[in-house]
């Protein structure tokens, strides 16, 4: 499932600025900073990661730091959402339009059900730039910080709910 040329072609229409690098497959944070095409100095790739309810009624994408662990008891508590736990992976090409791996914002685009609530750490606003997996992990697409909320999200009729989550230890 490549819905990449659905990305690129959605933010040139909607102007928004932006570089794409095209890399071997990173399958999770960790290889994603590991790669030397990613400016981290100025932007930063977010964790991303698929929650959902127990009873698989309610789903969440969570962006946050990169190296932050968390726990879904405290991101639950922050929501007002008892017991969140990881999605099934096989819920991903429905609602975002992309596989394990590729995991990304930039996949709220294909949710036509917005089924799927955008949890932000507010750490991320740090930062001048993201960098987002364009729903394939062979490529990364950088955008500044406020394209991505202030016009990509709101030009696809996603409304983003920011919450803090408290580093471990002040980490």
């Amino acid at each position: 499932m490549d819905n990449s040329p659905e990305i690129y072609r959605v933010l040139g229409e909607m102007d928004i600025p932006h570089q794409v690098f095209f890399h071997e497959p990173k399958w999770t944070i960790e290889d994603c900073l590991r790669t030397p095409e990613l400016d981290l100095t100025r932007a930063t790739m977010p964790k991303n990661v698929f929650l959902c309810n127990r009873q698989q009624t309610d789903y969440y994408l969570l962006l946050l730091m990169p190296a932050r662990d968390f726990r879904t008891s405290v991101v639950s508590k922050l929501l007002g959402v008892s017991r969140l736990s990881f999605a099934p992976l096989e819920k991903l090409p429905g609602m975002l339009g992309l596989e394990s791996g590729a995991v990304s914002p930039l996949g709220l685009l294909f949710d036509r059900e917005k089924r799927v609530t955008l949890v932000v750490d507010d750490a991320l606003l740090a930062y001048r730039s993201l960098w987002f997996h364009p729903c394939v992990n062979t490529a990364s697409v950088e955008m500044r910080t406020t394209d991505f909320l202030e016009r990509f999200l709101p030009d696809i009729g996603v409304a983003c709910r920011m919450i803090h989550i408290p580093s471990p230890e002040g980490v």
